[in-house]
């Protein structure tokens, strides 16, 4: 059985990056261990927690620690991640020599309600994940824009197209994924 991470970089209730999150989880094999890891709750990083790390830092850290593999779904906000997944992947990589990351294969989903699909924030968040150690599957590449289009108005993706591709999708990272086992 694998253990699948899914970070969610928004954080607003009944967004799109949940409702992709949710499809993309409905492609894993059903012996899958699947945690939604909260990162609503971390305090923005700061140096000076390492050697004293808040509660919150040290949950998330050790969540993060049991996972096999790590996907990942960002919005596009102002041209990048969220500040929420952002701090995660910071809290998640220190103290220095400390990264739970490291090795872990991951994949990244973009949506946006624009035509753009969120597509500087997911290379922006690749760029990060090349730093953090993380093989990242590099093919489908998966942008979701005009999401609003493809969701009911509690953000699950209803167009039975979109699910199917993010299904197939996921299928390929189970394969990628197997690789680093």
């Amino acid at each position: 059985m694998t253990k699948y991470g899914v970070l969610v970089g928004s954080i607003r209730k009944n967004s799109y990056s949940k409702g992709v999150a949710d499809a993309l989880v409905a492609g894993l094999p059903e012996d899958s261990e699947v945690t939604y890891i909260n990162i609503s709750d971390l305090p923005l990083y700061n140096q000076d927690y390492d050697m004293q790390s808040p509660e919150s830092y040290v949950a998330f850290r050790s969540e993060i620690a049991k996972q096999d593999a790590i996907i990942f779904v960002t919005p596009e906000h102002n041209r990048s991640i969220s500040a929420a997944l952002k701090n995660a992947l910071d809290v998640g990589s220190r103290p220095w020599g400390e990264s739970v990351w490291g090795g872990k294969p991951a994949l990244v989903a973009s949506q946006s309600v624009g035509g753009t699909a969120g597509t500087l924030a997911h290379h922006i968040l690749r760029q990060s994940l090349v730093m953090l150690d993380m093989p990242t599957m590099q093919q489908p590449e998966l942008y979701i824009g005009g999401v609003q289009n493809l969701s009911d108005d509690e953000g699950h993706i209803t167009n039975s197209d979109t699910k199917a591709f993010l299904a197939d999708a996921t299928q390929k990272f189970v394969s990628f994924a197997s690789k680093f086992k």
